[in-house]
């Protein structure tokens, strides 16, 4: 035994959006034992293959074009306008789990939109969330990931700038003061959600007090991905992992103190189980 003394980061685990989308499945699925639901629940592959097993139907939009008569889930990445207008027209009933964060948001999008102002989102291309932004411009609105994408010259001298609601702060204000600093007069909207933005300070803290940090996320979270490299920036003993099977004894020394954390989409209950398993070093 190597005597290690392990800690979970108690800021780590679902956002507030994750945690109501998932108790709104589970209290479906407890009552009904089915429940369809439009993408990945949850960027993490655990969790889902947890859910799948209460009952839980992930399908695609192709699916629900087909689908007539059902309860689906929509998650907390939101939707666009065409995916209601689509269940009216095949009677389904949407049980919508959409983040409060992300729905202010597209309100505020689409207010935009109506107003005629030009848009730009700072997102990732093709994110589950950004579609549901773009939807409440017609798909009008211009999306980056880098101000790099965008011919500065070509810009309009007047736009309205929001941002996805996972992205850096940081990033958020070095594009904003970059476009102003092109001419560009910029309506800024930082939409970025602070509970998911404050993690980047909490995780450097918390990755400085370890000998080693072991990082717990699904491989298709970009939160995860973004995450992760803060803690191994600030900390190069930093290692990645989906599940307990993937953990390597030999990344620890005796008497190490590791430090577990995950990003905003990684279950407790996983972190917890990644725990128990290092202990048996």
């Amino acid at each position: 035994m190597k005597n290690l003394q392990v800690q979970i980061d108690a800021h780590s685990g679902f956002c507030f959006g994750v945690v109501y989308a998932i108790e709104m499945a589970e209290e479906i699925l407890n009552d009904e034992g089915v429940l369809y639901c439009l993408g990945d629940i949850v960027h993490n592959d655990e969790e889902v293959k947890r859910l799948k097993n209460k009952g839980l139907i992930i399908i695609d939009h192709q699916v629900l074009s087909e689908l007539r008569n059902e309860k689906v889930l929509i998650r907390a990445h939101g939707e666009p306008p065409s995916t209601y207008e689509l269940a009216i027209k095949n009677n389904l009933t949407l049980i919508d789990a959409s983040c409060p964060v992300v729905l202010k948001l597209q309100h505020r999008i689409k207010n935009s939109f109506d107003k005629g102002d030009s848009i730009y989102i700072y997102g990732k291309h093709a994110h589950a969330e950004v579609i549901g932004l773009l939807g409440q411009t017609n798909n009008e609105a211009v999306v980056f990931q880098d101000i790099s994408e965008l011919d500065l010259a070509t810009v309009p001298k007047n736009i309205t700038l929001y941002s996805q609601t996972t992205k850096s702060t940081d990033k958020f204000y070095e594009i904003n003061d970059m476009l102003k600093g092109s001419g560009i007069e910029v309506n800024t909207n930082d939409t970025i959600c602070r509970q998911v933005s404050n993690r980047d300070r909490e995780l450097r803290d918390f990755a400085g007090k370890f000998d080693s940090i072991v990082f717990v996320s699904g491989t298709k979270s970009s939160n995860g991905k973004v995450l992760f490299n803060v803690c191994k920036e600030t900390n190069p003993n930093t290692y990645f992992i989906s599940n307990s099977d993937q953990i390597d004894s030999s990344w620890f020394s005796e008497n190490d103190r590791v430090g577990i954390c995950g990003a905003t989409s990684t279950p407790m209950w996983l972190m917890e189980e990644v725990k128990e398993r290092i202990l048996t070093f």
